[in-house]
């Protein structure tokens, strides 16, 4: 098959466009060729080798984002037929035990993940079980389909099961355009909430006021103070934090009495401090690490976004398109931070 991948680490011009060999299949699993897959952070990081997952080796076919056609099926599959158009769970938690891909699904250990730690959507052809792939509805196309796995089932774990966002709360995130961000505030905005959103520039706080959210500018504006001002002297219920050291401090002065600052990310570093202990027990404050989302959720949550993309109350925020010979300029432009939506790679015409 022809694949995007790299077998050293370094900038983007490590991607290379070439043959490697076709996935092969067990009886439980399936053959997807791929239309698109949608950039990711870790995409960068592992390219680097800043960090990476364990049982990551090179060399490595990123995109954890998928979404396309199976092509075969293994001799055990049922419910599925060639042709069926399907997006991708990419975690390898909980898979059948008959499955090519069982034995990498511990949440808290070596979480096997495509596009991660096994071969991903970069590929033109990748393998998968049969019970991480979920069907596509038949208006909907292969790239609204592709940003969703990774951004929208981490978020919703985040804001939902670790968080426990609720009705009529109030939250606060950071990185105005970031896949997390987009899915975040669109999914807390649908659960009755009221999102704040800050970013580094203008034109990022616009994108995420367009999608409802109330913006401020970090770069010009004492993240703290502003809440203050928006919430009544308040603070928020909660803060989704993927961005770590370079706002971590202003998240917790943000946080209202027995707020709940939930971790998810580190994108500007992985060491931060905390300022006043006494100010986090006298103020009742909760520090909680998002973890792994759980397969077993997939299903309602794709379906609660299928049925948001088709009320309209749902956008992908596809901003940036190119093919997968494209790759590397795709990465750069997520690694500028100049990208104003989600980047999605194709492979093949929507219409194959």
């Amino acid at each position: 098959m022809k694949a995007l991948f790299y077998s050293e680490h370094g900038p983007a011009d490590v991607l290379s466009l070439g043959e490697l060999p076709d996935p092969t299949i067990g009886p439980v699993d399936v053959l997807i060729k791929v239309a698109t897959t949608a950039i990711n952070r870790l995409d960068i990081v592992q390219r680097h080798g800043w960090y990476t997952l364990p049982g990551f080796s090179l060399p490595h076919v990123a995109g954890m984002d998928i979404a396309g056609t199976v092509i075969e099926l293994g001799s055990k599959v049922a419910g599925l037929s060639v042709g069926d158009r399907v997006v991708v769970d990419p975690s390898l938690n909980a898979v059948h035990p008959d499955s090519l891909f069982a034995g990498h699904g511990d949440r808290y250990g070596n979480l096997g993940v495509l596009g991660a730690t096994k071969p991903g959507g970069y590929g033109e052809l990748c393998a998968v079980s049969a019970d991480h792939v979920h069907l596509l509805p038949d208006d909907m196309d292969f790239a609204t389909a592709a940003v969703f796995p990774t951004a929208w089932m981490t978020t919703h774990h985040a804001l939902f099961n670790v968080g426990q966002l609720n009705t009529g709360e109030t939250l606060l995130i950071h990185g105005g355009t970031s896949a997390l961000t987009l899915a975040a505030v669109q999914l807390a905005i649908a659960a009755g909430a009221r999102v704040f959103v800050s970013a580094t520039t203008d034109e990022k706080c616009a994108a995420a006021a367009e999608l409802g959210a109330v913006t401020a500018n970090s770069q010009s504006t004492d993240i703290v103070s502003w809440i203050g001002n928006q919430t009544g002297g308040k603070g928020v219920d909660m803060v989704l934090d993927h961005v770590g050291t370079a706002l971590w401090e202003a998240s917790l002065g943000a946080l209202g009495p027995q707020g709940r600052l939930v971790c998810c990310g580190n994108t500007t570093g992985d060491t931060a401090s905390i300022p006043s202990l006494g100010s986090i027990f006298g103020r009742g404050i909760q520090i909680r690490g998002s973890d792994a989302y759980r397969s077993r959720d997939f299903a309602n949550v794709w379906s609660h976004y299928c049925d948001g993309i088709a009320l309209e109350q749902f956008n992908p925020q596809i901003a940036h398109t190119f093919t997968i010979d494209q790759g590397a300029a795709a990465q750069e432009l997520l690694e500028s931070g100049q990208a104003l939506g989600r980047i999605v790679l194709f492979h093949q015409p929507e219409k194959d």
